[in-house]
């Protein structure tokens, strides 16, 4: 359920477990603000701190694994030098 308001805010509901939730309202009644205000101040921070994971140009996106292993145990004899 999403209600738009005339200030730019959109309500929304989401799902909290019980012992969060009471850790909420605690923290917001320390601080004197609402839980909503605690939310969004949350929510800013972990929006803040996100960094995308570089994007692979395909290189060594074949899906195999253990490929170094199997490279590194079918090695040539060394050639003689003489």
């Amino acid at each position: 359920m999403i209600i738009c308001y005339n200030d730019g805010m959109e309500r929304t509901t989401i799902s909290v477990p019980e012992p969060l939730l009471g850790r909420l309202r605690v923290i917001a009644a320390e601080r004197r603000t609402s839980m909503a205000t605690l939310i969004r101040e949350a929510l800013e921070e972990k929006v803040a701190r996100y960094r995308p994971k570089p994007r692979s140009l395909g290189a060594g996106a074949s899906g195999k694994t253990g490929t170094a292993r199997e490279v590194g145990d079918k090695r040539p004899e060394p050639r003689s030098w003489r």
